[in-house]
C-alpha cells in the first residue's frame, strides 16, 4: 500500500506521510457487525486516573472480528476491504452462501471477489484458515490460536507474519515475528498469509493534533517535573548529576531496565528465546 507525501506548504505537511487507502473498497461499515465502544479516559470506577496519557479523541465503534473462523468448510466471498479505526491493519467483509456476514483481518493480496474458507481440508491460499497440522512447512501465517478454539491471538498487527518451521509429537514449531521460536498445539487454527497494510510503521502524523484525534494525550518527561510529581524530577535547571539523572525510575518505583515479566511465568512452550535470535 503506497503512502502519500504532501507539498511542504505548512510545517505539518513537511514530513507528513499518510496512507493512500488505495486498497479500501467499502467506505461504510456493516451495521450488524458494529458495537458501541465505551471510553474511560484512563479513569477507574472512582474517577481517578489509573492510566496516564489517555483521553479525548474521535468517537469509534468496534467492528466484531471473527478471530475463530467458526463457519468451517463453507466458502465465503470477500465483498469489501474496509478501514478499521481500532487496529493498524485493514479488515475484509465476508459473505457466506446463506447470507451471513463476518469480518476477518485482511491479509496482503486479498481483494474483492476472492473466495476464502476455513477447515482441515481447504487449500493453503491467502485468507484461508486451517489447523497447523495441515499448513505446509515454511508457510507465512497470522492470527494464530494459542490454544485450540480460543481464537487467533498471535500476529494480528499490520505487516505481521509468523513462519511454520516444523512439527513434532503433536506440536507445531513457529518462528514468531519477534524471532522467538515457540511451539503450539497442531490443532490450533491459523490464517494463511501476511497481515496487510505493511507500510503502517512508515506513517508520519505530521502534527500533534492528529495524535490527539487518536485519543492520546501528551506525555511529559519525568525530568521536567518537580520532585513531588516524579522520582526523576527536580534539580537546578537541566540537571544531569543531582536531581533528574541519578535515579531513573517510573512514578511507581520501577527502575529503568528492570524486567517486568513475571518470574514464575510458564516458559514451557518457548523453544528459543527472541533475545538469543537477535544476537546471532
Amino acid at each position: 500500500m503506497p503512502l502519500k507525501s504532501f507539498k511542504p506548504v505548512t510545517p505539518a505537511n513537511r514530513y507528513k506521510m499518510l496512507p493512500g487507502f488505495d486498497e479500501i473498497t467499502k467506505s461504510k461499515p456493516e451495521k450488524s457487525l458494529l458495537e458501541v465502544k465505551k471510553r474511560s479516559g484512563g479513569r477507574n470506577n472512582q474517577g481517578r486516573i489509573t492510566m496516564r496519557h489517555i483521553g479525548g479523541g474521535h468517537k469509534k465503534k468496534y467492528r466484531l472480528i471473527d478471530f475463530k473462523r467458526t463457519k468451517r468448510d463453507e466458502v465465503a466471498t470477500v465483498i469489501g476491504i474496509e478501514y478499521d479505526p481500532n487496529r493498524t491493519c485493514r479488515i475484509a467483509l465476508l459473505e457466506y452462501a446463506d447470507g451471513t456476514k463476518s469480518y476477518i483481518l485482511a491479509p496482503s493480496g486479498l481483494t474483492d471477489g476472492a473466495k476464502v474458507s476455513s477447515g482441515e481440508n481447504v487449500e493453503p491460499t491467502v485468507g484461508n484458515a486451517m489447523p497447523l497440522k495441515s499448513v505446509p512447512l515454511g508457510t507465512a501465517i497470522h492470527n494464530i490460536e494459542i490454544r485450540p478454539g480460543s481464537g487467533g491471538k498471535i500476529a494480528r498487527a499490520a505487516g505481521q507474519q509468523a513462519i511454520l518451521a516444523s512439527r513434532d509429537e503433536g506440536y507445531a514449531f513457529i518462528k514468531m515475528p519477534s524471532g522467538e521460536i515457540r511451539k503450539f498445539h497442531e490443532e490450533s487454527y491459523a490464517t494463511i498469509g501476511t497481515v496487510g497494510n505493511r507500510d503502517h510503521m512508515k506513517e508520519v502524523s505530521g502534527k500533534a493534533g492528529r495524535t490527539r484525534w487518536q485519543g492520546k494525550r501528551p506525555s511529559v518527561r519525568g525530568m521536567c517535573m518537580n520532585p513531588v510529581d516524579h522520582p526523576n524530577g527536580g534539580g537546578e535547571g537541566k540537571s544531569k548529576s543531582g536531581g533528574g539523572r541519578q535515579h531513573l525510575k517510573s512514578p511507581w518505583g520501577h527502575t529503568k531496565g528492570q524486567k517486568t515479566r513475571r518470574k514464575h511465568k510458564n516458559n514451557t512452550f518457548i523453544v528459543e528465546d527472541r533475545r538469543k535470535a537477535k544476537r546471532r
